[in-house]
């Protein structure tokens, strides 16, 4: 691999402060990527930026940014505009998820996730797209990449609105790629399974607080036992090579994909 196949790509992640987000910033870096890194916590994000560019590789930025509000998506596309001169990729990171089950579900369960999780890309998505068509046609094609997730193919009892969320990431990235391959973008994404995240960490203890477990630690343990393929539960250093793929011209004849890093759960 080109240690350096990122190199003059700009690029905006969102939910970047931690997590996976943090993860694809570092190795975006490290690949020679100039990246921006747009989360709620601003605080934690300028963090991260600030660590990847004491690291010397690719240049970091960081914004706040509400990705429920187009306001907030459009002025972080403008920041990577403004600091590195235009929008090459854009990785659609922010994610949350809240278990309940199917008859405990409310409007307020419901719309924070489907905001977040679905709304927040389908708004990202465009604002991106939105200058990305503006810039004009190149040689190479710009990119789109949406975090998807093993709840888009596998239906799960304690999380439906999360499933409901991620079956519309799916959706987002099928009709992505037809809506917007006239002016050359691209849209793909991935679909992890358990990742070792702070949002799998308070998952873990949603999941005994609501009793569907009876101890922090065993929906990793029963998902390792009975789902996955690869005995362990992922890490985000399982994650990035995937996602630097699909950011690098390696996935240029590729879109509307979305590839499973899930230790082979969807198989199961």
């Amino acid at each position: 691999m080109d240690v350096k196949r990122l190199s003059g790509k700009n690029i905006l992640i969102t939910g970047a402060a931690r997590g996976m987000g943090a993860a694809n910033a570092e190795s975006f870096a490290a690949q020679g990527g100039n990246v921006c890194l747009a989360d709620l916590d601003g605080d934690e994000a300028q963090k991260v930026a600030d660590k990847i560019n004491a690291a010397g590789n690719g240049q970091a930025i960081a914004v706040r940014c509400d990705v429920t509000k187009r306001e907030d998506n459009a002025a972080a596309v403008k920041a990577v505009v403004d600091e590195f001169g235009e929008l090459n990729v854009a990785l659609f990171n922010a994610g949350l998820n809240k278990p309940r089950f199917f008859m405990d579900i409310d409007e307020d369960n419901w719309d924070l996730i489907m905001n977040v999780n679905t709304k927040a890309m389908w708004l990202g998505m465009q604002e991106a797209a939105r200058q990305m068509i503006a810039q004009g046609k190149r040689d190479y094609p710009y990119k789109l990449i949406n975090v998807g997730s093993i709840a888009s193919r596998k239906p799960l009892i304690d999380v439906t609105v999360y499933c409901t969320s991620k079956y519309g990431c799916l959706a987002l990235t099928h009709c992505g790629a037809l809506g917007l391959a006239e002016h050359n973008i691209t849209v793909n994404g991935y679909a992890p399974g358990v990742v070792v995240t702070p949002l799998w960490e308070q998952l873990d203890k949603d999941l005994v607080e609501i009793g569907f477990k009876e101890k922090a630690g065993q929906a990793y343990d029963d998902i390792v036992r009975d789902a996955l393929q690869i005995k362990r539960v992922s890490y985000p250093r399982d994650i990035v090579g995937t996602a630097s793929f699909l950011a690098s011209d390696d996935s240029d004849y590729m879109t509307g994909q979305m590839i499973h890093i899930d230790g082979g759960w969807c198989i199961q």
